[in-house]
């Protein structure tokens, strides 16, 4: 008797989940009624995984308004499986769609809707959920895999394995070793890069300095830890709002490559004429560079047409909105923005006579720099530049009198399905994904309220752009300087790295990673294994694709922004999940019609 099909998904998270709802709406067409195996192996809970784990903080929020977060399909996802429409978190939960819901809330939600997917598979279908970690795949190249796992003595076998394993932790790089050495030295205290809720913060101490570096996503959840997650409160609202401290509070003296926080999330809704995207980056352009054969480079071939694109989103909004603020008729603009170069002085030139207000403008050089060339006098100088800065940010992203911000970043999500295609042959580099993080992935205004009346009350200093640290041994302390403020050093006992891990080849944290490294699956410089656009299988460094293995999510060549996504906006991800969803059943399909008959008694 032969034995059950099986599917091993290392990763029951929120793309495992999707994967798994996916799995269950194309069964009945590609597979029946056939008994199979599905084995979920995390040693998180299925559904929120690691990351949205419901036993956090509640003061940790999403970055995301409840009614931008579904986990379902709708028809404007790209696919060939059934939709299988469901409420969004605002809908489920009951919430405002505005409201910025708890880290604990979103778990709870994607535990409901792994509930869900799971319900919905038929009886012939065993789900076993394995909380463990996953060490090793193995198994022959055209027969059944072998997936080792931390604790058990015998491997699962499986006719296909789906890695769904989201965010990996990494092991040091030589920095951070000869930082956390120098800390065990001189009895100081060196955080190096983690998720947030991860860390150990207790050994920060109130009231003393603390230099951070990093000032992204990962340094809100920091502050918000350190400051509400140790007894202060905030009283008032808005651009009035007053932090009271509990006393237990360090403070933090934070500087980043910018210096400044990633951009608020846009408060207002895009209504009216929207941007006919892609225009200068579209399935035309992508084919062009697909037809060339060999590696694309990122700089050279794709950030001209993305600088492009995003550029065209911009002032077609602007021109079509706020025409009052433009000096050219949209059809002479259209025209003369087709013919100019994507970058240089040429459509820098053509768009400032164009655009008489330079903050009506696009410049990716100085979005991406905006604090270039600037100089202080003083620390305290600094602390009011900033401030201004980040307020002035807010006041834009809330206020659509400026809503060519939302259409740019309609175009970066345009531009990000684009870039899922080169997939194989392309490799952006952390840049890009840092770059769109900035723009498009920043924290909700409200969170930046309370970051100036931090930095109102003392409890948060500015260190600006371009910030170096240092590990000083003469005095065993850690020292950092600003280009903004050069011959000014902050010193202090503790630093902390407020970004994630980045899990590169060389220090990619997961044992089951490097060991398909090493056995010959291919990856980029960067560390992600390169996977076929097309349905996620993982390719070989000879460019085969391996027939029995597949990989979703951010550790792939084909990673999208988020495992669930807007309503009504074509959600990549799903896409993703249908086709390898799809791809799985009909291998197992075949492999069922290619078994032999077992004879009659």
């Amino acid at each position: 008797m032969s034995p059950r099909a099986s599917i091993v998904i290392v990763g029951a998270g929120p793309r495992g989940t999707g994967f798994l709802e996916r799995l269950a709406a194309n069964l009945p067409e590609l597979y029946g009624d056939t008994p199979l195996d599905v084995h979920l192996v995390d040693p998180h809970p299925p559904g929120p995984g690691r990351i949205w784990r419901t036993a956090q903080s509640p003061l940790l929020w999403m970055n995301s308004q409840a009614e931008d977060v579904t986990m379902f399909t709708d028809e404007t996802v790209a696919m060939e499986g059934p939709v299988s429409p469901g409420p969004t978190l605002a809908e489920w939960a009951g919430l405002d769609g505005r409201h910025f819901a708890g880290r604990p809330q979103q778990g709870a939600y994607l535990r409901w809707v792994y509930e869900r997917a799971r319900a919905a598979l038929p009886a012939s279908v065993t789900v076993h959920e394995h909380r463990t970690t996953a060490l090793r795949v193995g198994g022959p190249r055209d027969g059944r895999q072998r997936v080792w796992l931390d604790g058990h003595a015998a491997p699962l076998p499986a006719d296909l394995v789906v890695l769904t394993v989201g965010h990996l932790d990494a092991r040091p790089d030589a920095e951070q070793r000869a930082l956390t050495d120098f800390a065990a030295r001189h009895r100081l205290l060196h955080l190096p890069p983690d998720f947030t809720a991860d860390a150990d913060l207790t050994a920060l101490p109130a009231g003393e300095p603390v230099l951070v570096r990093g000032f992204g996503l990962a340094f809100v959840d920091l502050m918000v830890l350190l400051t509400e997650g140790r007894g202060g409160r905030y009283e008032g609202e808005g651009e009035t709002l007053v932090y009271v401290p509990s006393g237990r509070e360090p403070v933090l003296h934070v500087g980043s490559r910018r210096g400044v926080p990633y951009h608020s999330k846009i408060g207002y809704r895009l209504d009216g004429e929207r941007p006919p995207l892609p225009r200068f980056f579209g399935p035309e352009q992508t084919d062009a560079l697909l037809r060339r054969g060999g590696p694309v480079d990122f700089r050279r071939d794709v950030w001209p047409l993305i600088a492009k694109e995003l550029g065209w989103a911009h002032y077609h909004r602007l021109f079509s909105t706020h025409p009052e603020r433009t000096a050219l008729a949209w059809t002479e603009f259209e025209r003369a923005y087709a013919e100019a170069p994507p970058l240089g002085a040429e459509v820098t030139a053509f768009v400032a006579a164009a655009v008489p207000d330079p903050a009506d403008r696009l410049d990716p050089d100085t979005l991406d720099h905006p604090l270039a060339g600037l100089r202080y006098d003083s620390a305290e100088a600094l602390q009011d530049g900033l401030r201004a800065y980040i307020t002035q940010d807010v006041t834009r992203r809330h206020d659509p009198a400026h809503s060519a911000d939302a259409a740019v970043f309609a175009g970066l999500l345009s531009v990000y399905g684009q870039l899922l295609r080169l997939g194989k042959q392309l490799d952006p580099g952390p840049w890009w994904h840092g770059f769109f993080s900035y723009f498009a992935s920043g924290p909700p205004g409200p969170r930046l309220h309370q970051l100036l009346a931090l930095s109102r009350a003392g409890l948060v200093r500015f260190l600006g752009p371009g910030v170096t640290v240092e590990a000083d041994e003469e005095r065993g302390l850690f020292r950092a300087e600003s280009r903004a403020l050069p011959g000014e050093w902050t010193e202090a006992r503790a630093l902390v790295e407020a970004r994630i891990p980045d899990p590169t080849l060389e220090h990619t944290g997961s044992p089951l990673l490097r060991g398909l490294y090493e056995e010959g699956a291919r990856a980029t410089a960067a560390g992600l294994l390169v996977v076929d656009p097309v349905d996620g299988r993982l390719l070989e460094r000879d460019g085969r694709p391996h027939p029995r293995r597949f990989a979703l999510g951010p550790h792939t060549t084909a990673r999208t922004g988020s495992a669930f996504s807007r309503p009504r906006t074509g959600g990549v991800a799903f896409g993703q999940n249908d086709v390898t969803a799809r791809a799985a059943l009909t291998l197992l399909r075949d492999r069922e019609r290619r078994l032999p008959v077992p004879l009659s008694a």
